[in-house]
């Protein structure tokens, strides 16, 4: 027995001693909903991310991509992140405040007056207490915020230039509440359509229209079935960087460093790549074919008028008046410097 063991031994430190031999890598996998191109800015930050991550932990940990929905949609990604089954989501606001609720407090309408605005302020304090409180109640741990694009409105119907436009039509809303309250409060009637089923639910006629920022409507090619994009930019929407905080604490001090400074650089090339696409809004959807009607700015604030108190007035319902009060307060503090 006692040579047995002796041998055993031997042999364990024989493989240690190979390089590889007895080394497994820590894999992380990756979910997003994008199509897996490099014209899609979720994936193309995803990339970036790996090749990041595994250069910096020398292979230690390997990264493994699932774009297109492969792992299940928004909620079934956020699931995973509670469970651990997935180490690594970006998930766009609806989903996000199905499960934490403070995060629809993003789903003000025309509260942001530029992306520098909204980065700032996601990146400030404000955006720090909100994912403290995101992991303190959800066990997720959220790294970073990169634009999903700033919302516009589609449809296969008719132009939209005022609030009256929307009378009667039936808008795809992502799915949470806070959205059905926003479409609604503009007098269109409102349907949650899970994301990976949107582009059906269009050609079906099942909705007349939806709301997305460019990216989005470009990367599931939504301009074939409508004919109609208002440029009212109702919302800054949100893709979060969120890892499992069960797999971010096995990871070791270094490793969670590299982690951080990778996903800092995937959340700057998603930055980038959207709002570039939204700068370029008008050129970008009449080349796909939709007619563009822009909004002045008094017309938004017929828009403005009608959504704000109407949303404000239902996540104060939901949340209580904290969250909302700190976004009036970061928002203010940008306006004055």
């Amino acid at each position: 027995m006692r040579l047995r063991t002796v041998a055993l031994t031997t042999l364990a430190a024989a493989a240690f001693a190979l390089p590889g031999a007895a080394y497994a890598a820590k894999v992380l996998k990756y979910a997003h909903f994008q199509a897996a191109d490099l014209s899609s800015p979720k994936h193309a930050a995803a990339l970036a991310f790996k090749g990041c991550l595994e250069a910096k932990t020398a292979g230690g940990i390997e990264v493994q991509i699932f774009p297109a929905s492969q792992l299940g949609g928004g909620p079934e990604v956020m699931e995973g992140l509670q469970l651990g089954t997935i180490e690594l989501g970006v998930v766009h606001d609806g989903p996000i405040s199905a499960v934490y609720k403070p995060f629809a407090v993003f789903a003000l309408p025309y509260l942001f007056d530029d992306q520098a605005m909204a980065w700032s302020v996601v990146d400030g304090p404000f955006g720090q207490d909100l994912a403290k409180g995101m992991l303190d109640d959800t066990g997720i741990r959220l790294l970073a915020m990169a634009d999903n694009g700033v919302r516009n409105f589609t449809n296969s119907k008719r132009a939209i230039s005022v609030p009256k436009d929307m009378e009667g039509l039936k808008m795809r809303v992502m799915t949470a509440p806070v959205w059905v309250k926003l479409v609604e409060s503009l007098g269109a009637s409102a349907t949650p359509v899970p994301w990976p089923e949107l582009p059906a639910a269009l050609q079906q006629g099942v909705v007349d229209g939806q709301e997305n920022g460019v990216t989005n409507i470009l990367n599931a090619s939504l301009y074939q079935h409508q004919k109609h994009v208002s440029l009212d930019g109702h919302v800054f929407s949100w893709h979060a960087y969120m890892v499992s905080e069960a797999f971010y604490g096995s990871l070791s001090p270094a490793e969670q460093k590299a982690l951080r400074q990778c996903v800092e650089i995937a959340k700057t090339i998603h930055r980038g790549m959207t709002a570039a696409q939204d700068a370029n809004a008008a050129t970008i959807l009449s080349e796909k074919g939709l007619k563009v009607t822009p909004i002045t700015p008094d017309q938004k604030a017929e828009f403005r008028k009608l959504a704000q108190p109407a949303v404000r007035a239902w996540i104060v319902e939901q949340v209580g008046e904290e969250w909302p009060k700190k976004l009036d307060a970061a928002v203010a503090e940008y306006r004055a410097r």
